[in-house]
């Protein structure tokens, strides 16, 4: 019996990682890996019921794609069923039992999926003991976003907590689905409102420089792998804390100040004035919004210009005005702006920009409950979509995070160099920011001896008698 399904047309972004699958299909560039570990009793029959829940309330977790007349659509089954696996290593040597889960979430991060299949969406448990296990994740980026795996995960919570205590879902049904946030937004961004949209990333993104000349270890390959690692960034309390003051008293966020010390360390790497740097937003506008699972996080191209050697104070103001205008035109699909400004293409590098900076201020729950802890367990990056990406977290009034990095340009090296580059520049920033953007500084005393002295002892006493021709015929023989 053929399966009744309902055909939607995608989102804009849905549509965009359609074609780039077409391009390249299975690419785990596009997964969005989560692993949880489970702390103890678990009811493994019962978090699948509340999976098979989680699947029911969420159309975009029953959905595949498929091509027609040359464009894709959603195809929405009216039920799936999400397997759970259990993989026991509780009789393992804990060094080796280590090793496994690692292997064992590496390789579930890469599943290559096919977008036509239902649900785009794995999942498994590996058993480390009685009352130890990991939950791991993997969904496709065309049916969610980082903001979803929050959501998913605090309703399997309050599900598998009700079915614990013999109750059903605890959770009201939801009011709209992704589906419809497809429809609305393909009738909405028509007419004036796609015109003065499209207007002014149109200005806003003319002429921009197609790439970024960053100093890297290694030329550009001609089509980028996307293999990527990261370095660990912590900036501490005191520091956040004389950021977020600069902020309030220059009319910043703290988001903001980060971009505007990012931009100046962008500057002194390479001397352009001219710079694009690219920011994921949440993409929901509407409150409906909020609690539903899909793929609506956007990006924004932010273009500021840093000529003239300004104040860190005077760049804050840029910033701003900068970041408040994409703001106001965030509805906008990064996809549709890319049409629009028509940017040189290469296999080589993203369109628009090739540095990225994320700052994420939402808060990391830890679930309790019917005497089952969870908490989110940080993937290992081991991809990268652009040259450099800073990506920071807000928790506890402390910013820490990673400087994602290409490993087709950067060593780790390198990488951890300018991760140390960019907390100088802020401290001092921070500090003083009256200085112009040339005399922030970025090298530590060691480096600076290094590279002023050591580096420039170049000279050498060849004796008073001896002339330079002389000198000249010796080295040519």
């Amino acid at each position: 019996m053929v399966e009744e399904v309902f055909v939607i047309p995608t989102s804009f972004a849905q549509q965009r990682l359609w074609f780039l699958d077409q391009l390249e299909p299975g690419n785990p560039v596009y997964n969005i890996p989560a692993a949880l570990r489970l702390t103890g009793r678990l009811d493994i029959a019962l978090l699948e019921r509340s999976f098979g829940e989680v699947l029911r309330r969420h159309e975009v977790l029953r959905t595949g794609f498929a091509e027609t007349d040359g464009e894709p659509v959603q195809l929405i089954s009216p039920s799936a069923v999400l397997e759970l696996p259990v993989t026991d290593l509780s009789g393992l040597a804990p060094d080796e039992q280590a090793r496994r889960v690692h292997e064992l979430t590496s390789e579930a991060a890469r599943f290559v999926f096919d977008l036509e299949s239902r649900p785009l969406m794995r999942a498994g448990v590996l058993r480390l003991g009685e009352e130890e296990h990991v939950l791991l994740l993997t969904m496709h980026h065309i049916v969610s976003d980082a903001w979803s795996v929050s959501v998913l995960v605090r309703e399997l919570a309050a599900i598998y907590e009700a079915y614990a205590r013999g109750e059903e879902s605890p959770l009201p049904e939801l009011p709209v689905q992704y589906s419809d946030y497809a429809l609305w937004q393909r009738e909405h961004l028509t007419g004036e409102v796609l015109e003065e949209q499209l207007g002014y990333w149109r200005r806003q993104l003319a002429g921009a420089p197609p790439l970024l000349p960053l100093p890297t270890d290694r030329p550009r390959p001609a089509a980028s792998s996307f293999r990527g690692a990261a370095v660990p960034l912590t900036l501490p309390t005191e520091l956040t804390d004389t950021l977020r003051r600069l902020g309030q008293r220059e009319g910043t966020t703290l988001f903001m100040t980060l971009l505007a010390a990012f931009q100046t360390l962008l500057l002194r790497y390479t001397g352009e004035t001219d710079l694009v740097v690219g920011t994921p937003i949440a993409g929901r506008t509407q409150a409906e919004t909020k609690e539903l699972v899909g793929f609506f996080v956007n990006t924004l191209a932010l273009r500021t210009d840093l000529s003239g050697d300004p104040t860190f104070t005077e760049l804050l103001a840029r910033v701003r005005d900068v970041a408040l205008g994409a703001y106001a035109h965030q509805e906008i699909p990064f996809e549709r702006v890319v049409e629009e400004v028509r940017p040189e293409r290469s296999l080589n590098h993203a369109p628009l920009f090739q540095v990225m900076l994320s700052l994420n201020n939402a808060p990391h729950e830890e679930f309790q409950l019917f005497g089952l802890k969870l908490q989110l367990i940080e993937p290992e990056i081991t991809s990268s979509k652009f040259d450099l990406t800073l990506s920071l977290d807000e928790q506890g009034g402390a910013l820490s995070g990673a400087l994602i990095y290409s490993t087709d340009l950067f060593d780790e090296a390198t990488a951890s160099q300018i991760a140390a580059h960019f907390e100088r520049l802020l401290r001092a920033a921070a500090h003083d920011p009256a200085r112009r953007l040339s005399a922030l500084p970025l090298l530590s005393p060691a480096e600076r001896r290094r590279h002023v002295e050591e580096w420039n002892r170049t000279s050498h006493d060849f004796g008073a008698e001896r002339t330079l021709d002389a000198l000249v015929a010796e080295q040519a023989a």
